[in-house]
């Protein structure tokens, strides 16, 4: 398990999510896994300055960030480990998929779209536009490697909420056509377990992304970025649990948790007990 930082918006507003996974390991993530803690990688981004070529916030502190990642996360995978890597935000995506071998599907649970790009992004951060970013929509240069990270055509987004919330519809008309979306609002009891077990079908190695504000703010309070009209714990196990239970799952991330809304831990303590949940097999 890795833990590692975020963007710097939240630095500078949201300390909470810079502790997340602190706050994870305290309430006892690693006991009920049963994994071996590998430590945490340097990606605090803290630079305010928006690039002028680029449109992204710290992006030096970026593109470091995701190089320590992407080695963290390709020197456990080639010891033969699933890496479950505890955020920050969204901008540690491209960091991990970085590490990662190409030709795999991403399914990515997240309340929010992420495409925005150097231009569209009201704020800069790279939580922003991680999405666009790994399939090559976003701003050019911001990583080592050029091209996408991962085909459009292997992403599947999964919990978003309606389009139309998107800021006045530009990043939603940004969205690469042949990107996989599947709305919250198709994902309620029967219809999760089911999406699950459809995505489940292949051989292709997958990573999950989990953005925990997929989850209903009713259930989980304690993100940053809360939507209405979100996931319950119930349809979250239902449609991650065939994923992870496929053969096909690699690796796992897990992001937007906010520690200072969980002044007594027991939605750490939550968020942990569902990981243990769905990954202890």
């Amino acid at each position: 398990m890795v833990g590692a930082g975020r963007s710097p918006r939240l630095l500078r507003t949201r300390p909470g999510e810079h502790r997340a996974p602190a706050a994870l390991r305290s309430a006892g993530l690693l006991g009920w896994l049963g994994v071996a803690d590998a430590g945490a990688v340097d990606a605090l981004i803290s630079d305010p300055v928006r690039d002028p070529e680029t449109g992204v916030i710290g992006v030096d502190q970026l593109r470091r960030a995701a190089r320590a990642i992407a080695v963290r996360v390709t020197t456990l995978i080639g010891t033969g480990r699933h890496p479950l890597v505890l955020g920050g935000d969204c901008a540690i995506l491209p960091g991990i998929l970085q590490g990662l071998p190409a030709g795999l599907d991403l399914w990515f649970l997240d309340a929010h779209l992420d495409f925005e790009d150097g231009r569209t992004s009201p704020t800069g951060e790279a939580a922003d536009m991680d999405l666009s970013i790994v399939t090559d929509h976003g701003p050019a240069g911001v990583l080592d490697r050029e091209g996408p990270l991962v085909d459009p055509d292997q992403v599947h987004v999964l919990g978003h909420r309606p389009l139309d919330r998107a800021t006045d519809g530009r990043e939603a008309s940004r969205i690469d056509p042949a990107v996989h979306l599947v709305p919250a609002t198709r994902l309620r009891g029967a219809d999760a377990a089911q999406t699950g077990r459809d995505l489940a079908v292949g051989t292709t190695p997958a990573w999950l992304h989990l953005d925990l504000d997929v989850l209903d703010p009713l259930v989980l309070p304690a993100v940053s970025y809360p939507e209405p009209d979100g996931l319950d714990w119930a349809d979250l196990i239902a449609l991650a649990r065939p994923l992870v239970r496929s053969g096909r799952l690699i690796g796992m991330s897990v992001t937007d948790f906010n520690a200072d809304e969980d002044p007594d831990g027991r939605h750490a303590e939550r968020v942990g007990k569902a990981l243990a949940e769905l990954l202890a097999d």
